[in-house]
């Protein structure tokens, strides 16, 4: 043993790697949007360079239930614009499926295909390549402060903004799983408990459900349901914003 490690004094300092980030609980209260939140955030996008291309992504991410890289990837040959549907494909090993286009998405989508340059993907960026998922949820940051939200917003509550509008508005189990492309029928009773308790908890507080007709139609956090823009689909209509923002308006 040499004299440099003998006269080396030991580390009484417990050296422990500091925690990076905390769990979603100590930054937000919840990880899902409501649709008048939507509405806000589709606004706020209407003051953007591109606000038209923003609030489109927002519409088409709730309606769909479309994680930030799904909605990046989206091609033109995924869209048919002639019959109103939208080919989806699932990352995570999830199941394909067909959606039906409402009128509000095939008007945005004609106009964003006649104002943006010619290209392969739905969103491209100033730069020439498609929107990233990196890009997409900065960009929902900045609305989320821009729309005032009081929670940080992120993409993926988009989806899950789907999934429990769909739970509330009374969709089974199957129904929820196909939509936002679930193989295990594990994930759809985790919107449906939403939809399930709350009610319950008010009639429990003595709040009858016919008293409160929106609370019987399931829509307890949004609201009536929006009849102006009906959807095609059989088992599965979305209110969603009744616009693309006041800039980004036809």
């Amino acid at each position: 043993m040499n004299a440099a490690s003998i006269a080396k004094k030991p580390t009484i300092q417990k050296r422990t790697v500091v925690r990076g980030r905390l769990p979603n609980a100590n930054y937000r209260t919840r990880e899902y949007l409501t649709e008048r939140e939507g509405e806000r955030l589709m606004k706020a996008a209407g003051d953007n360079r591109h606000g038209h291309r923003d609030a489109t992504m927002i519409l088409l991410a709730f309606r769909h239930g479309l994680r930030a890289s799904e909605l990046c990837l989206l091609r033109w040959e995924q869209v048919d614009l002639a019959h109103g549907r939208l080919h989806v494909s699932r990352v995570k090993n999830g199941m394909p499926s067909v959606h039906p286009l409402t009128g509000t998405e095939l008007r945005a989508l004609r106009r964003l295909q006649r104002e943006q340059e010619p290209g392969r993907y739905l969103f491209m960026s100033e730069r020439g390549p498609p929107m990233s998922a990196v890009g997409f949820r900065r960009m929902m940051g900045r609305l989320g402060k821009a729309a005032k939200m009081p929670f940080p917003v992120h993409p993926h509550m988009l989806r899950h903004a789907c999934g429990f509008k769909l739970a509330n508005d009374g969709q089974d189990t199957r129904a929820l799983q196909h939509h936002l492309g679930h193989k295990h029928p594990a994930h759809g009773p985790i919107y449906r408990a939403l939809a399930q308790t709350v009610p319950g908890l008010l009639e429990g507080l003595g709040i009858r459900l016919r008293d409160a007709p929106q609370l019987a139609a399931g829509s307890w956090a949004h609201g009536a349901p929006d009849e102006r823009w009906p959807c095609p689909y059989p088992t599965i209509a979305l209110g969603l914003p009744r616009g693309l923002g006041a800039k980004a308006a036809t």
